[in-house]
């Protein structure tokens, strides 16, 4: 039987490499991975740790997702929206619809969950 407590710990959890399409890339050459946690059939749940090196893209996102730093720094900043500086212990929500700059600072990691519609 699988456990329904799952702790959030990537140790032993082979991290996957994450592209980040040159395209995107507005400075920089940043590097991105995550360690996997949680994925539901369908992809309407997905779990796990991001890390990503320093550098600046843009992001669209077309899912809703929650954050939280664990270390690092990064500015997130919206289309036409204020640019939000982001470090350990700060969280977040992302809506669907979202457009903008990620720009990490400081080698950042955070948890995520992401829920598709």
């Amino acid at each position: 039987m699988m456990p329904l407590f799952l702790p959030i710990d990537i140790a032993g959890v082979e991290p996957v490499a994450i592209e980040i399409s040159r395209e995107r890339v507005v400075e920089g050459a940043p590097k991105a991975r995550a360690w996997m946690m949680e994925r539901h059939a369908g992809g309407s749940l997905t779990s796990g740790v991001w890390e990503a090196t320093p550098g600046t893209w843009r992001v669209t996102y077309d899912k809703w997702e929650f954050c939280s730093i664990l270390s690092g720094l990064s500015v997130v900043t919206e289309d036409g929206g204020a640019a939000r500086t982001v470090r350990a212990g700060d969280a977040f929500i992302i809506r669907p619809g979202f457009s903008g700059l990620w720009q990490v600072v400081e080698t950042t990691r955070k948890s995520f969950v992401i829920h598709r519609a």
